[in-house]
């Protein structure tokens, strides 16, 4: 099987994220007034949406917002047909939220859901300061995650009602929110610019054509509609909502788009995605679209022991360029390939010190505290002592097992350590969480790296753990490298709230190998003999 068909789907899981953006602020209650009389005026209704990718149909959308006697209920469905390296595959991603009058959060329901498992997320507000979480990653108990806040959280897909009926929308104002994400269980600070007012003409009908036996837009209205832009991490979502703060367009970087339409032409788009991946059609591959072609062969790649990139495209500050392999200069990062033997831990396991503590934890996706991982972990390194106290013998042990144990094969969805164990199967996401919550297990500290890494003559977005070894050293389980070659390029640490901000780097990034240093093993250009 090939190598690239263990690379993942990375890029999906990014967007997806974004989908599922919840958020909070602190108001003073004579606005809050305002806007429970504001809300008054919400009428109850269900919108349709189709979703594309670079132009060609993907799935659909859909959005509810119902009264009920809390406030409101809004209820969100992202259904996609995938298709990632020739497989095939279906995510639906489901958000249910309760909502107070001044459509703060109560309550909510997040899941995402595909033939490889489903992500399960559901909080509650006790009080006004308490934002209680369970996440259930499949394969374990749920875990547990509380937050404190300052109010009750609002909900992502509610914020363009609360722009709408809190008056907010008055063009070139920009509003800052911190943001709770259901599906990386986390917050972020999300700022929205009001843009301008514009007017769109929609489908507001369809009508079944005798002819060809496809639904075709009848009537079309014009729709006032304001652009907004989310930014966050650097990445910007283009939306335009109308006067009552219900999506009519948005558009993200990744090249996604969303479009509200009527259920007929919505549902349609559905069937045209399943039609054109039967028929083999890659142009909407969400790796093959966003893979970055490089400007040389790299003969025999994991031979180099350095290799320099020129970065341009976009601003690097703000991403872990910098530190251990890693060097930056200027715009030109280089990576180094470590070499074992020089490698000097200066420890035994388990890690004796504190200031490594995060990188030892248990984590929502990452359950190394779970007895089945701790199991695995003991079972993997064996009962010689002096191995089992080593972090480079553990660390080459529990990347050998980790490759050969997952079989390579890509998923759309969340990755849990405890599921992958279970199934045996996953892509770059799967083989990383499973070998960071094996060493923590055994108290070697792991962590998640995010970037790209060179593969017959492009570079595909990629993850894999690093562990501490005197420094932090790449390990590819995937691959099965280690260390991993010099054509891993790190972006992105920790868990998947930050590789979120990988997403800025898709469509924007461009990566120019430089001449191999002397004694290193030739780069071709593309396209010589």
């Amino acid at each position: 099987m090939s190598r690239r068909m263990a690379l993942g789907s990375l890029v999906l899981l990014l967007w997806v994220v974004m989908v599922g953006l919840h958020i909070r602020r602190e108001y003073m209650q004579p606005e809050l007034t305002r806007l429970a009389l504001a809300t008054l005026t919400l009428a109850p209704g269900t919108h349709f949406y189709s979703v594309h990718m670079g132009g060609q149909p993907l799935g659909t959308a859909s959005s509810r917002l119902d009264t009920v006697p809390e406030g409101f209920l809004l209820e969100d469905m992202l259904e996609l047909e995938l298709q990632a390296m020739g497989q095939r595959g279906t995510a639906v991603a489901r958000t249910q939220v309760v909502l107070s009058p001044i459509l703060t959060l109560l309550e909510f329901h997040f899941s995402l859901t595909s033939e490889a498992g489903r992500f399960l997320a559901e909080g509650v507000v006790e009080g006004d300061s308490l934002l209680r979480v369970q996440v259930d990653a499949g394969g374990g108990t749920p875990e547990e995650v509380t937050f404190r806040v300052d109010e009750s959280p609002l909900f992502a897909a509610a914020l363009p009602i609360r722009l709408a009926k809190g008056g907010l929308l008055r063009e070139g104002r920009t509003h800052r929110f911190a943001v709770f994400d259901p599906s990386t269980v986390s917050t972020r600070t999300v700022e929205v610019e009001v843009m301008e007012r514009d007017q769109l003409l929609l489908p507001d009908s369809a009508f079944l054509d005798p002819g060809s036996g496809r639904w075709l837009p009848a009537e079309s209205r014009p729709v006032d509609v304001w652009r907004v832009q989310e930014r966050y991490g650097g990445i910007s979502v283009e939306s335009w909502i109308d006067e009552d703060g219900r999506v009519v367009r948005s558009s993200s970087p990744l090249g996604f788009s969303l479009e509200r339409t009527p259920f007929e032409l919505a549902r349609q788009v559905r069937e045209e995605s399943r039609e054109r991946m039967a028929a083999g059609d890659l142009s909407g591959d969400v790796i093959l679209s966003t893979a970055i072609q490089s400007n040389v062969e790299l003969a025999r790649v994991e031979d180099h022991p350095e290799l320099r990139f020129l970065l341009s495209g976009v601003e690097l500050e703000g991403f872990d360029l910098r530190g251990g392999r890693q060097e930056l200069r200027g715009d030109t990062l280089v990576v180094r390939r470590e070499v074992l033997e020089e490698l000097r831990p200066g420890y035994q396991l388990p890690y004796p010190r504190m200031d490594l503590r995060s990188a030892l934890e248990s984590e929502p996706l990452i359950q190394s505290g779970d007895p089945r991982i701790q199991a695995e972990a003991r079972r993997i390194v064996g009962r010689n002592r002096g191995v089992r106290s080593d972090p480079l013998q553990v660390a080459l042990r529990l990347n050998e097992a980790v490759h050969r144990m997952l079989r390579k094969e890509i998923t759309f969805s969340f990755p849990s350590a405890t599921q992958v164990l279970e199934s045996r199967v996953g892509d770059c996401n799967e083989h990383t969480v499973l070998y960071v919550a094996l060493a923590r297990a055994l108290g070697l500290p792991a962590r998640t790296a995010v970037g790209l890494v060179y593969l017959d003559g492009a570079f595909f977005y990629h993850a894999w753990p690093e562990v501490w070894l005197g420094e932090w050293v790449a390990m590819d389980p995937t691959f099965g490298q280690a260390p991993a070659d010099a054509a891993h390029l790190r972006f992105v640490t920790g868990s998947l709230a930050q590789q979120v901000e990988v997403a800025r780097l898709i469509g924007n990034l461009r990566i120019e190998v430089l001449e191999a240093p002397s004694g290193s093993p030739g780069a071709e250009p593309r396209g010589s003999e």
